[in-house]
């Protein structure tokens, strides 16, 4: 009874294995680019309102003209989600949306005034009662972790072109 069990476990363990490898990181792509394609697009269908916390962006983007800011923000949600939709470029895609992640995270999410690590733990928080507003962007950052230092997966554009130039490159 127990060699059956720790051999239906043990089947069961490489069998979510095999298919993590095509799957976890999918669904990490399709969460992340949803998101920022999200937010891309209301950047691309609304109005500028990066002027009013210029000043809140770290260097070097408050030396940026805001409308730039805007622009860079906008096509890098867009154009980076759907290259990580697809896997393609996942890595360079990933560092992109992290740097704009950390942007908006200083000049938006971050609590402005506090004092203690209490203070500052209100803002870890989905919500618009102030305090900032850090946990989803930390959230991003953290799913971000996987593409960036292991790639997108099997089931990708990266993975395609990876074995096709590997077996150019082994003839």
């Amino acid at each position: 009874m127990t060699t059956s069990l720790s051999s239906a476990v043990k089947g069961l363990h490489l069998n979510l294995d095999r298919a993590g490898s095509w799957i976890a990181p999918l669904t990490l792509r399709v969460f992340l680019a949803w998101e920022f394609f999200e937010s891309g697009l209301e950047k691309f269908n609304g109005e500028n309102w990066f002027a009013d916390i210029q000043d809140s962006f770290p260097l070097p983007f408050n030396h940026v003209p805001a409308t730039l800011n805007w622009e860079l923000s906008m096509w890098a949600e867009l154009i980076c989600a759907l290259a990580i939709l697809v896997g393609l470029g996942t890595r360079i895609s990933a560092i992109i949306l992290i740097v704009v992640t950390v942007v908006a995270t200083a000049a938006v999410h971050w609590p402005a005034d506090w004092s203690t690590l209490s203070e500052l733990a209100q803002g870890y928080a989905i919500s618009n009662k102030g305090h900032g507003n850090f946990k989803l962007p930390l959230i991003y950052l953290a799913a971000f972790m996987p593409l960036l230092l292991s790639g997108a997966g099997k089931l990708s554009l990266d993975a395609l072109l990876a074995r096709v130039f590997w077996r150019r490159d082994n003839r």
